[in-house]
């Protein structure tokens, strides 16, 4: 049994005048829903930057360093015949940076800013003068232990020591950087 369903004319003219005038669809098409962004991950991101101020903090424990005592490092990979020569003088110092009286402040910007130029004039090896602390009184060399936290955080350090004698001796060292890519 198959009927058709027929409208009554009256019915589709009730509902004409109820809807009104319209007009056709140009587009059919259903907008999508609106995409949601990424959730930020504040507290990681937070986090992260505070391991990062950690890490370049000036926190150093005086009893770690002596006022004469010669100063060494080499990053891992660095070969044990590339620090001796570079305690023996082998390497062609291009520039050097003193920071004898200065304040803490100051010798780190200009520790900062020496680095970056250094790496700009692809130096491969340059000095830094710390001073050996006489002027410290009983605080011992403060500038000799910041300079060698500061270079132990620095990626483009390859290795450090205290320099020959001639050059200053436990009041300077002689820093290898990482050539320019």
């Amino acid at each position: 049994m198959n009927v058709r369903f027929t409208l009554d004319p009256r019915d589709r003219e009730l509902f004409r005048q109820t809807v009104g005038v319209v007009k056709p669809l140009r587009c059919d098409r259903v907008a999508p829903a609106p995409v949601h962004p990424a959730p930020i991950p504040r507290f990681t991101l937070a986090d992260e930057r505070q391991v990062l101020t950690d890490m370049i903090s000036d926190y150093f424990e005086p009893a770690d360093l002596e006022t004469g005592e010669e100063l060494y490092y080499r990053r891992d990979g660095v070969q044990q015949a590339v620090l001796r020569k570079l305690r023996r003088g082998h390497f062609q110092v291009g520039t050097a940076l003193d920071l004898h009286g200065m304040t803490v402040a100051a010798a780190k910007e200009a520790f900062t800013a020496f680095l970056h130029q250094a790496r700009r004039d692809n130096a491969h090896c340059v000095r830094i003068i710390h001073g050996k602390g006489k002027g410290s009184r009983h605080r011992g060399p403060v500038l000799k232990q910041k300079v060698n936290h500061w270079l132990r955080q620095r990626d483009e350090v390859l290795a450090f020591c205290s320099a020959r004698a001639v050059d200053g001796g436990t009041g300077a060292v002689y820093v290898l950087l990482r050539r320019v890519a």
